[in-house]
């Protein structure tokens, strides 16, 4: 992947007191913008509106963004799952999805005489999954997993880019614990989730505590809702972190710790969740084994790392301007061979990068003059230029996104360091 046209620029200022350079930046940081520029995603009318697809270089930055998480998840002890996008009506009956959220949810289909539905959400599912097997004190807590796919009918006036979509794939979670366990485990989800922005040079705007509000969209439950409201506010004095309440904001089955996050345009959207919910353990009828012999009631906690993938990039596409942290780009080195002398150089350099896991692009003369294939790679972390004297040696000389140059060096060595920065999901691009 190589940059889009150069960005203009327009002095001045407007009369509202943000200048033209700011209004310019914003527009070209704009993700529908740059993402179509960048050849990551786009639309077509055939396929529909809220439905878009996902470009090769997309492609490779939700790959590498989705095992990022999954193992983050696997180390911190999380269970992979899978399970389908339809359902029967009656398990969104169950869960309360039905009678809370069924705007939201597309028609059902009739099939073989049931109704069957897109899944909305991916915790009714995950709550069949524990039902499925018993379990044992000594088990939980218990941390079920799944980067799935859900479907919201969202209306047309409101659908943009990869930020409202009708297909959304979620990075979920769900954790059963017992009462005992919930803040810490509460606790944990957070601390994964600031370890993913630091990952990904991410900056929280705020925390919000969303609260229930008025009306007939949640759970008529006080009880349940003031334990689940104490336990959050407690992870959240606990962390240190500052946050602020907010009511009508919360899921029709629990409040949220939500962390908000602001685009290019100032708007504010939440990517993160810690969720929990003492509703749904008790309309699924869950239970585990305690040490007295006895069936208990688990908690669900509800936690999501980067929530959806879509909303996840459209973020870090305008965060970034296209300029991904080097182990998320879809090139992470571009190979610059002064002249077709050196092209041989290039391509045994860049089938030693894809040995090593490397993503890496020669761009040979063909492209035009050197000076202007490195400005079209300006948005690549590394350029490595080959001349004859590197290329004699086995060395090259290697330039930053940043602007950095280094003298030559030794190959081997430039990509141990690349490797080496890469593998640590650093933001960094040289020490």
């Amino acid at each position: 992947m190589f940059s889009p046209k150069p960005r203009g620029e327009c002095p001045g200022a407007s009369p509202c007191g943000h200048s033209s350079d700011d209004r310019e930046e914003t527009a070209m940081n704009d993700h529908r913008k740059l993402g179509r520029e960048l050849d990551l995603f786009d639309t077509d009318p055939l396929i529909g509106a809220g439905l878009p697809y996902w470009l090769p270089d997309g492609a490779v930055v939700r790959h590498t963004l989705e095992e990022y998480i999954r193992t983050a998840e696997r180390r911190a002890g999380y269970r992979h799952v899978y399970s389908p996008v339809l359902g029967k009506r009656e398990l969104y009956e169950i869960s309360g999805h039905w009678s809370h959220y069924s705007d939201d949810m597309f028609p059902p289909m009739d099939l073989g005489g049931e109704q069957v539905v897109l899944r909305p959400s991916l915790c009714p599912h995950h709550a069949v999954i524990y039902r499925s097997r018993s379990h044992s004190y000594r088990e939980l807590p218990l941390r079920m997993a799944e980067l799935g796919g859900m479907y919201r009918s969202e209306l047309s006036g409101v659908l943009g880019g990869l930020t409202r979509v009708r297909a959304i794939q979620l990075n979920d979670a769900h954790i059963f614990c017992t009462l005992d366990q919930v803040a810490e485990e509460a606790q944990a989800a957070l601390e994964l989730i600031r370890r993913a922005y630091r990952a990904l040079g991410v900056s929280p705007a705020r925390y919000r505590l969303s609260l229930p509000g008025p009306g007939g969209k949640y759970v008529a439950a006080p009880e349940m809702w003031q334990r689940s409201t104490a336990l959050l506010t407690e992870v959240l004095d606990r962390s240190g972190l500052p946050y602020e309440a907010a009511e009508g904001e919360a899921a029709f089955y629990g409040p949220k710790i939500d962390v908000q996050v602001t685009d290019s345009a100032g708007r504010e959207s939440t990517l993160s969740t810690v969720q929990i919910d003492f509703h749904q353990p008790a309309r699924f009828d869950l239970h585990y084994i305690g040490p007295d012999g006895a069936k208990h009631r688990p908690v669900m906690i509800h936690r999501s790392i980067i929530g959806s993938v879509e909303r996840a990039v459209a973020h870090l596409i305008e965060e970034h301007g296209g300029a991904f942290p080097a182990w998320l780009a879809p090139t992470q080195l571009a190979i610059l061979p002064v002249s077709e002398a050196e092209l041989p150089n290039a391509e045994a350099l860049a089938r030693r990068c894809t040995g090593l896991g490397l993503r890496a692009e020669v761009a040979g003369p063909e492209r035009g003059t050197l000076g202007a294939r490195i400005r079209e790679a300006r948005l690549v972390p590394y350029q490595a230029v080959i001349g004859s004297r590197e290329a004699a040696d086995d060395h090259v000389a290697l330039r930053l996104r940043d602007g950095r140059r280094h003298d030559p060096q030794s190959a081997d060595d430039v990509l141990a360091r690349i490797v080496a920065l890469v593998d640590a999901h650093s933001t960094d691009l040289w020490d």
